[in-house]
């Protein structure tokens, strides 16, 4: 075929790319599948996938879908506005993929938010575009004229990069008298064979050009050409023989260079010189195959001579010459087939298509993570992969339809609290003899979700600060941890102030909603509030914010900042002053009167001492510095005046005393006078008892009020607590005329006690106290913190 019958399959290929593009789309195995003709023009659309695939083609920009085959396959691109698979570089089936048949293209779309993989087949299907083409332009034959007809020589064969129908089919010989051509097949290959129909003279022609013209099978049909000189020799007859016509041998790869592969032998029935055997490899072997063997002309063996890979060829087709030594030579040829048996020397290859580096903990078990392709170039058992991942982590891996894809999904739920990252190392195993694996880590962080209220270390909390504390300044600090990150963990402070109540103590204290720090606004007095309660909530800024509340228990703790109040004797005008008569006959020990005062400190600062300040005659009076009573201490002479002073001093115990003053005046009479006086005194005496009374009671009402107040208080706030922590407050009178109080309180293993007058037997005064507080043995109560 020359000239005309090229441009003629030129026109065909043209006008067949120009009526339409052949597609086909259907689905096997959950995958699309389409078809194209290679030298499809640059921009052809093979389909319109997203429409196939049935994704709304509004979020492929936002989902990000796009080809994650990898870098070697450019030939298409997605369209995102169309959501259109296009032609993007020039299809050359021979070159994607070489004598592979049929030429599929297997790609890999990926879509985001959520995760989707759907897998699309292009198969590239073969137009005749190649004509067929002879590695030599012309070949020269050499043969003896004594050659019998019958006798066959092989000529070289056409190659065609074209597949299947366009590929080589037929060869055509000149039409000659003396050669016709055979063609014998030799597994896929159709090898053509110049045969001697007609006896040679070379006397009458000692030269016979011939053509042999290769067609495929295309329409219309391409050809090539190879120009055969045929020149007759003399003598030698007999042609080298080979024991078999193919050989067959099976090696495994990596073979050791200079391994002896096969030997093949050749008898010649010639004698001497025409007789002697060399061989040789055929001329049309590929490249690859002389720089991988070698062969003994004199022996006929093959040996190993470079690198077997069975990933790069496993099978290698030799052509190998046997030519005697006659004049002129005669040869013969064998096909070596030469098939390599695979080794596990390939390491499997995991490549991770896409990654998730964040998930949140509040993701649901079966989340996709990422997604996990895994090959190896070994074959069967030795290209068998199995993957696993490290033990005691959260995710698993999950087999796709497709082999040796996997997916790597959340197994259980998530804690960023308990586990903020994870290294996930996948491990790849083929099931070769030996196994070979590969490893590969991936890092996920896990990303915070407010799920996590603040806590605080203690809860209630109790405190002890002194009265009159300086307004503004701080008493006391919270602090709440919250197991969250950044916002979610970024925590306010606030005073709960519940609605519909007046809360008379949380009024008057603020706090620094950045650190806790309470304030208190006013100063705090003991004897008008000895403890409140008020609860602080700690909100963190996540959303939605989560909070939670601690409870503090103030205790207020008392100093000395009463003086004693004189209670008797008091006159009318209201000065600590009185008048006492006495007959003068009365005996040593005599109680001429007793001064009462009262103080609103609690326990040493409360107790009160008496002293004798100023006196007339000291051998006269005694007065009982615990009990205000004044005794005479003799009998009275008549030499003794008959009227007397005594200044009477009362001071607390406080570390700075305060103390307040009584004045009495002792008068001495006769008996009779004084049973005469006793009587007019008695009226008025009664009245002024009457009011010391009616004091008294009112002083002791309020008081067992307090202690009511104070006992149901404490009763109400230990049912209330779940902590054995306990602070009360206890309050009693004192005894014979001087009212004081005492308060216990417990903190920890140790109870304490602010006493008066009279202490426990074996308690023992707490140091740095102020001399006022006592601590009571107990083994009852567990230790717990104190708060002072």
């Amino acid at each position: 075929m020359g000239v005309k019958g090229q441009s003629g399959a030129r026109r065909y290929f043209w006008t067949a790319l120009s009526f339409s593009v052949m597609l086909c789309v259907q689905r096997i195995s959950a995958q699309m599948k389409y078809s194209i003709p290679e030298e499809t023009n640059v921009g052809s659309v093979v389909g319109n996938i997203v429409k196939d695939l049935g994704l709304d083609i509004s979020t492929l920009v936002e989902r990000q879908f796009r080809i994650v085959s990898g870098s070697d396959v450019v030939q298409f691109k997605v369209n995102p506005n169309s959501g259109a698979l296009y032609v993007q570089e020039r299809l050359d089936r021979e070159v994607l993929c070489e004598r592979i048949f049929p030429c599929m293209i297997t790609l890999k779309m990926v879509a985001d938010k959520p995760m989707e993989m759907h897998y699309v087949g292009v198969e590239i299907t073969d137009v005749n575009d190649n004509s067929p083409t002879f590695q030599e332009k012309q070949k020269i034959l050499e043969i003896p004229e004594s050659t019998p007809p019958g006798r066959r020589f092989q000529l070289p064969t056409a190659h065609d990069p074209d597949v299947a129908q366009n590929t080589v089919r037929v060869y055509k010989l000149t039409h000659n008298d003396h050669f016709s051509l055979q063609i014998r097949e030799r597994g896929e290959d159709k090898i053509p064979f110049l045969v001697l129909q007609k006896s040679l003279d070379r006397e009458k022609n000692a030269e016979h050009n011939l053509i042999l013209t290769a067609l495929d099978g295309g329409n219309p049909p391409r050809s090539g050409t190879l120009n055969i000189t045929i020149i007759v020799l003399d003598s030698n007859d007999n042609h080298p023989t080979f024991s078999q016509e193919v050989y067959s041998v099976t090696i495994s790869e990596n073979t050791k260079v200079g391994t002896s592969v096969i030997t093949v032998n050749a008898t010649d029935l010639d004698e001497g010189v025409n007789g002697e055997i060399e061989y040789t490899f055929g001329g049309e072997l590929e490249p690859k195959i002389y720089e991988t063997f070698s062969l003994d002309k004199v022996t006929g063996e093959i040996r190993v001579e470079g690198t077997i890979d069975f990933e790069e060829v496993g099978v290698f087709k030799l052509d190998v010459q046997a030519s005697d030594k006659g004049h002129p030579p005669m040869s013969s040829d064998c096909r070596v087939i030469i098939k390599v048996y695979d080794e596990n020397d390939n390491r499997p290859e995991i490549e991770v298509t896409s990654h998730s580096k964040q998930v949140s903990e509040s993701s649901k078990p079966g989340t996709l993570v990422s997604l996990i392709s895994v090959t190896d170039k070994d074959s069967g058992l030795n290209g068998k992969v199995m993957c696993s991942l490290s033990d005691n982590i959260p995710f698993e891996l999950k087999p796709s339809f497709q082999e040796n894809m996997y997916s790597l999904v959340l197994k259980q739920h998530l804690d960023r609290e308990a586990v903020s990252h994870y290294d996930i190392t996948i491990t790849a195993t083929d099931c070769g003899q030996p196994p070979l694996a590969t490893s590969k880590t991936i890092s996920i962080d896990v990303s915070d979700i407010n799920d996590n209220a603040p806590e605080f270390a203690y809860n209630p909390v109790e405190i002890y600060i002194y009265e009159n504390n300086a307004p503004g300044n701080s008493i006391f600090s919270v602090f709440a941890s919250d197991k969250d990150l950044d916002e979610n963990a970024a925590i306010k402070y606030n005073l709960v102030r519940e609605e519909g109540k007046v809360s008379k103590t949380s009024a008057f204290l603020s706090i620094n909603s950045e650190n806790g720090q309470i304030s208190a606004l006013r100063s705090f007095d003991f004897e008008s509030v000895k403890t409140f309660q008020f609860q602080v909530v700690a909100t963190d800024s996540g959303t939605p914010s989560l909070s939670s509340n601690v409870t503090v228990n103030v205790f207020i703790l008392d100093q000395n900042d009463n003086p004693p109040v004189i209670l008797y004797p008091v006159s009318s005008n209201g000065s600590a002053e009185g008048v006492e008569e006495i007959p003068r006959n009365v005996n040593a020990g005599h109680l001429v009167t007793k001064v009462r005062a009262y103080d609103a400190d609690i326990g040493y600062n409360g107790w009160l001492l008496f002293s004798l300040q100023e006196v007339t005659d000291h051998s006269l009076f005694g007065l009982d510095r615990y009990t205000g009573q004044i005794r005479t201490l003799r009998s009275f002479t008549e030499t003794d005046e008959a009227e007397h002073k005594l200044v009477i001093m009362v001071k607390d115990n406080g570390n700075v005393s305060l103390s307040a003053t009584a004045t009495v005046f002792v008068k001495l009479v006769e008996p009779k006078e004084a049973y005469a006086a006793s009587d007019v005194k008695s009226a008025t005496s009664s009245e002024e008892d009457n009011n010391v009374i009616f004091y008294l009671m009112i002083t002791l009402g309020a008081v067992s009020v307090l202690f009511i107040i104070s006992i149901v208080v404490l009763i109400a706030m230990q049912c209330s607590k779940s902590t054995d922590y306990t602070s009360k407050y206890l309050q009693e009178t004192n005894y014979d005329g001087t009212l004081c109080h005492s308060i216990q309180y417990r903190s920890g293993d140790k109870r304490y006690m602010l006493v008066g007058p009279r202490m426990s037997i074996g308690s023992t005064i707490v140091p740095g106290s102020h001399a006022n507080t006592l601590m009571l043995p107990d083994r009852n109560r567990r230790s717990e913190e104190t708060y002072q």
